[in-house]
């Protein structure tokens, strides 16, 4: 059921490097709060959060009541990758966002409520970063309203921008996340892309086959196992390891999830299952499983609460060429192409998502 006037969201990329400005038309939301987040980390790059309170009120669900919807909006600009050695930064800048983000609704004791977030993620549909935000639950925007599925076909039907190189690629997202989805922990979708990343230097940059790729993590083991020492340093070796990358405290989350059975050493098998071949990003297979609530697990709201949320009506770039993979010549405007996209709210159930364990 569509509740009340739609709502609209233009990201328009004519911003100063590295800075944002997130501007907030006054028909449609009031701002409630803001914040600003410092990644401190390579290129000085930033986020804005904004918790914001619909304008008009919506009509509540069998009561003559309305309601004023909050959303919370995070715009950022994350680092371009100018070599495969910033894969694990940009990674990183999108995870602190989303600790940050639930480290908010915890503050502040937040109900259910759709978020956005939006910006130039300058990565495509095929990097980590998108795989990790779909792991998640979020959905493009404007892949949604045009029916574009994470297919290696559909990866390419689109651009929004020309960069320095003189390459065009599709990185300007609205990302949507509705209260109705069934999220895994965060720190799961971490380790998982880590992983993914992990694989991809050893198989791309360092061009090792699989067996190679054990050899190297393993080291110069005497009993053919990988130990936490070795994983360490082949880790050192990719690259991963810096504050502003993969630290130590998450080193051993990382070495937790590879050692699963808790030996403090791991073999062919479970360096293949964690590593090599980790379990896939697909979205549409998660939506359609039951997520066990561990013991010991705290759910702050029932399955069956019913909450408001956003569906996409339309998503629309310009000018009309990159819609379809093409940049024209005689666009001078930006290097970017404004993607506005309109969202209607309608009435959806709460999802329960297991939080991490203390």
């Amino acid at each position: 059921m569509l509740l009340g006037p739609v709502c609209k969201f233009t990201l328009k990329l004519y911003i100063p490097h590295p800075g944002l400005l997130t501007a907030v038309h006054r028909n449609y939301f009031c701002v409630l709060n803001h914040r600003e987040l410092l990644f401190n980390d390579f290129g000085d790059r930033v986020a804005q959060l904004l918790h914001v309170e619909s304008a008009i009120p919506f009509l509540q669900n069998r009561s003559s009541s309305y309601v004023q919807q909050q959303s919370l909006i995070v715009n950022t600009h994350l680092v371009f990758p100018h070599d495969h050695s910033l894969s694990i930064v940009r990674l990183k800048q999108v995870y602190k966002i989303l600790q940050y983000i639930e480290a908010y609704q915890e503050e502040h004791k937040l109900g259910p409520m759709p978020i956005i977030l939006c910006g130039d993620w300058n990565g495509s549909k095929r990097g980590q970063v998108y795989k990790f935000l779909r792991s998640q639950g979020f959905v493009s925007s404007y892949d949604t309203a045009h029916q574009y599925s994470d297919s290696e076909e559909d990866a390419h039907k689109w651009v929004s921008h020309r960069n320095h190189r003189g390459n065009i690629c599709g990185v300007d997202f609205i990302w949507l996340l509705n209260p109705d989805k069934c999220r895994k922990p965060l720190k799961t979708s971490w380790n998982e892309a880590v992983f993914g990343i992990m694989k991809y230097l050893l198989l791309q940059v360092a061009s090792l086959p699989e067996e190679n790729a054990f050899a190297l993590l393993k080291a110069d083991s005497s009993d053919d196992r990988i130990t936490y020492s070795s994983f360490c340093q082949a880790l050192c070796q990719l690259g991963m390891v810096h504050p502003d990358r993969v630290n130590s405290e998450e080193m051993e989350d990382l070495w937790s999830e590879v050692d699963h059975d808790g030996n403090g050493a791991v073999d062919y098998k479970e360096f293949q299952r964690c590593i090599w071949s980790p379990k896939c990003y697909n979205q549409e297979e998660e939506d359609d499983t039951e997520i066990d609530v561990a013991e010991g697990s705290i759910v702050t709201f029932e399955p069956n609460d019913e909450t408001f949320g956003f569906t996409v009506k339309e998503a629309v770039l310009f000018p009309p060429e990159v819609e379809k993979g093409m940049w024209p010549e005689n666009y001078s405007l930006s290097d970017h192409a404004p993607l506005t996209v309109v969202f209607s709210p309608v009435r959806m159930p709460c999802s329960p998502r297991t939080p991490q364990h203390p």
